[in-house]
This record gives C-alpha cells, structure tokens and sequence, in this order.
C-alpha cells in the first residue's frame, strides 16, 4: 500500500542493526535510513567482511550514531561493547544474514562483535530476526538449510529471502529483502498477535463492468483501505487472503492475493473461499449493478449525437451471500458503507439489511484516492467514530476491534 512519510510507526523502538559481509550490504544502508525515518534510534554493528563492502562512515552518517566494528572497542566505560550494546535494544537485526554468520551462530560462535552481540544479547528482552543474503546455491545447499532451521529453532525469525537477479548474474532465492520490505517486516514484528491463529478474508477497491472493449462502469475507490485492512491483520498473526479489485498497489507482506476485474469475478472469487475463513472484511466498493450485455466491439458514434442506451443488471450481492452461509460455513462478517451523505442512517439500513454484526461507515468522496480516513462503526448497540488518521493506523484500530469482538463471542 501507499506510505505517507509522517508514519513513525517504530517512535521509541531502539534497533540494533548488524551487517556480515556480502554485496547486499548496499541494502542496508537503505534499511538503516528507513528505519530511522519511522522513527527507531538505530546502533550498527559491522563485522570485518562487511566493512569490504560499504564504509562505516556511510551507516554512521545514515544513523547519525559510531558504528561499532571490534569486540575490542573500548568507547564502552567497562571494555563490553558486546554486552552493553544489547541490553537497551528492542531488536537485533542482521541484514545481510550471511551463510557463514549464520553457521556462525547456530554452532555457538563468537569470533567478531556481531556475532558475540548474537550470543550475549538477553533473549527474552531483544529477539534476533536474519535477513538472509547469498547466492542461490548456496541459500539451497543442505547445510544452509540445517542451519537456518536450526536458528529458527533457537529462537531466531527468518525474513525471507526474496528471489530474483542475483549479482553474481544468476537468479533465484537467496537476494536479501528489500529495505522498505525489512522495515514493515520489524514493523510487524512489534505489533500484537490479536489474530494469531485467524484466518481473514478481505475484499478491496473497486470493481469494473465492462461495456465494450474500451469502457466500463466503475468508481474512484483507490483500494488503500482495503489493503491497509490485509496489512493489518496480517501483522495481527493472521493468514489473509486479498480479493482486489483493479487497483495498482502492492501486496502487502504475507498476504495472498487474488486479483480480478468484475463483481461476477469477485463474487466467484470469496463465495468458495468464505468458509475456509473465521473473519470476512468486505471493503470493496461494488458496482451494483453491470450491462446485461456488454457489447462485443468498442461503440461507435454513429453521427446523429444519440446516446448509445443499454440495460442494466444487479450484480450478485458478496457480503449478503456470505453473512447468508450456514453457521458453521459463515465467517464473522464486516461490511463497509462508502456514502455520500446521511452516513449514519445509511450504514444501519445496510446493517440491518445485510445481517451482519458490524458495518464500518466512511464518506466516499471524502476519503476515495487519499491516504487518510474517518470511520464509524455501526452495530446492533449503537455507533462510534474512530478518529481521523491515516489508513493504516485505522486498519489497525479496526483489526484491535475485530479481535476484541472474536474474543468474546
């Protein structure tokens, strides 16, 4: 989904970042600007191999802290830069993850700083997550495996590897995360598992119905919430499953993605899928209703300045046929009302008529397109107005909701 850059979703978060050595070092230093820019105080640690590769100055300069390099570094008052460097941190991430660091760690190793940081870091108060970096044979050579499911073993989280080019001129699995893939990775890790466990359903953006070739029925939907909504309960511990409209924003981490272009389609999409899930999250605006027959060649003016005129249909109703599944099929169902006016009585008339627990009201010309929102909730109880914010931190506010509601039913 879209970012705005006043986001400091890290603000107070203080991040060890460590860097073994490998070509994908000039990746961190991306990662360490990121990771700044929302918000956390960032310390590098960098081993000797790393150094090779990219200056301390360049990751001091991004920090605006000293990079620590040797065990021996005596800036420290007691002579440890191994054990104090640790104990104020919130994480440790090593990005790049080599697989010599990584056998390093699993056999117990401590021949540099970084990996003495590994190995005396408190456990239960600094998590250490590996951002693995290496060429692709060497990612899928049994020992690598051994160790990373060893490290996992241990306590370590694994962010990735992504696939694709390599520099070596190969491709395939091994390439390191990328930045802003490794900052929304930490940032997930710090959110709380209210979902952990779920499985959800989310619907986003708009749909088309075709007229001709060239046209179409549509609206301005952007797909921002909907997909916000994924991200969300994705880093709530969920395993989500995205039905998008057409709309151009990338999915989110961890979320699988279905991708079509009518209601018909998105209806086929979520009707088989419905009861596979515990929560559905219907944020797509649906067309209505589409042309009964759409026309097989683009329309053409015809010189008499008449209007082409075409019968319209209704499209299938998703969230109704889904709230309308037997019990033990139904997934607890949100529904989303994008009104124009009379928000309120508009979003209880859809509650009511839907047979849903809960509709989540918003001001479609007021939001569609922009990266912040207003919400009101509506159920059988009554109505509450989330505060204005932007997307994400409103996806957030309404999977807390969601939980708390799943929790006592």
């Amino acid at each position: 989904m879209s970012r705005t850059t006043d986001l400091k979703d890290l603000q107070g978060r203080h991040i060890l970042l460590g860097l073994s050595g490998g070509i994908a070092c000039y990746k961190a230093a991306d990662l360490c600007r990121e990771l700044v820019k929302a918000g956390a105080t960032v310390q590098v640690v960098m081993t000797e191999a790393a150094a090779q590769f990219i200056t301390p100055v360049t990751l001091q300069a991004l920090s605006g802290r000293p990079v620590y390099t040797s065990q021996w570094d005596a800036r420290p008052g007691n002579n440890m830069a191994h054990i104090e460097l640790s104990r104020a941190a919130d994480a440790l991430l090593v990005a790049p993850a080599s697989a010599d660091f990584i056998a390093q760690l699993v056999q117990g190793r401590a021949g540099d700083l970084l990996s003495l940081l590994c190995l005396a870091r408190p456990i239960e108060r600094c998590p250490l997550l590996l951002a693995p970096a290496m060429n692709r044979e060497m990612w899928l050579h049994p020992a690598t495996q051994r160790n990373v499911a060893q490290a996992q073993a241990d306590g370590a989280r694994v962010l990735g590897p992504g696939s694709g080019a390599q520099a070596c001129g190969e491709t395939g699995d091994g390439r390191m995360l990328e930045a802003a893939e490794l900052r929304d990775a930490l940032i997930a890790f710090f959110q709380p598992q209210l979902l952990a466990g779920r499985r959800v359903l989310v619907t986003a953006g708009p749909t088309f119905e075709a007229i001709d070739p060239v046209r179409g029925i549509t609206n301005l939907s952007s797909g921002k919430m909907g997909f916000a909504i994924a991200r969300a309960a994705a880093e709530a511990g969920a395993q989500v499953t995205l039905v998008a409209g057409p709309v151009h924003l990338p999915t989110p981490m961890g979320v699988q993605r279905i991708d079509v272009t009518s209601a018909q389609q998105m209806f086929d999409a979520v009707l088989p899928a419905a009861p596979a899930h515990d929560i559905f999250v219907a944020t797509a605006a649906v067309a209505d209703w589409r042309p009964a027959q759409p026309n097989a060649h683009k329309i053409k003016k015809d010189g008499k300045k008449l209007a082409p005129s075409f019968d319209l249909v209704e499209n299938p109703d998703i969230l109704a046929a889904v709230a309308r599944l037997p019990a033990a099929q139904r997934p607890w169902c949100v529904g989303f009302a994008a009104e124009s006016q009379d928000l309120a009585r508009h979003a209880r008339e859809k509650l009511q008529r839907k047979g849903v627990p809960l509709v989540v009201g918003n001001l479609g010309p007021a939001t569609f397109g922009r990266d912040d929102n207003t919400l009101l909730l509506v159920d059988a109880a009554g109505e509450r107005e989330l505060p204005p914010g932007d997307k994400l931190s409103l996806a957030r506010e309404l999977v807390r909701e969601i939980a708390q509601r799943m929790s006592t039913r």
